[in-house]
């Protein structure tokens, strides 16, 4: 996986190299300056090759036109103070804008039988994630979320929700044995102090290391729905 993206992050920039040869032989071809003893192989190749290029420069046309309309646009803020002054289902409707203004079709899906799953979401590489919401009312005075919480979600987020990633966002605290657990079971934890960055505007995958941002880009076209 981690190298697909690597050579999907630079295929653009290979696909450049690649027009360049393919405009050298053409024109040599053509002008008959360098005369190529397979002229109809030069022609079957370098032709799909530069259409080719013209969509990829139309796409970074595109998404730079839609960075440049949405670069000051307001972006979706809150403080902790005002997450803190949530109710509970307040707060599941938080997460879930907070989710959408990184640019993920996120829902709410939290009640009763939600299976430990209060915000689902799917970002543009259709990668699914299973969020729970912890909030309390005494921010991070209130009580810790425990480690059941963790094996819960773990064990529902794949099976039941097809998840790709698993996430528990609080505005408090996690026990001493709930980050070790989330941390060898694979389920990102979102406690008080990351909460406040997301919330302020930091983008969700600048707090979650191991996970890379989504390659395609809102101007593709691409979005999906959760």
């Amino acid at each position: 996986m981690v190298l697909w993206r690597a050579v999907y992050r630079g295929s653009g920039w290979c696909l450049v190299a690649l027009t360049v040869c393919v405009l050298g032989l053409l024109a040599g071809r053509w002008t008959g300056w360098w005369p190529s003893p397979y002229p109809a192989t030069v022609d079957l190749v370098g032709v799909p090759v530069l259409l080719t290029y013209a969509v990829w420069m139309q796409q970074r046309v595109d998404r730079d036109k839609w960075n440049a309309a949405h670069m000051d646009s307001p972006r979706l803020e809150m403080s902790l103070e005002d997450l803190d002054g949530l109710d509970h289902e307040e707060f599941e409707f938080a997460v879930r804008d907070l989710l959408r203004r990184d640019g993920l079709a996120a829902e709410r899906v939290g009640g009763a039988n939600d299976d430990g799953c209060d915000v689902r979401a799917v970002d543009l590489d259709r990668r699914v994630w299973a969020v729970q919401c912890k909030h309390r009312r005494d921010g991070i005075r209130g009580d810790a979320v425990d480690v059941r919480v963790v094996r819960e979600l773990k064990g529902t987020a794949s099976e039941v929700h097809k998840a790709t990633f698993a996430l528990i966002v609080t505005n408090g605290k996690f026990t001493s044995k709930a980050v070790p657990q989330a941390r060898m079971l694979g389920v990102h934890l979102i406690g008080r102090d990351l909460l406040g960055q997301w919330a302020s505007g930091t983008p969700l995958w600048e707090l979650l290391e191991p996970v890379p941002a989504p390659l395609r880009h809102p101007a593709d076209g691409r979005r999906v729905a959760a």
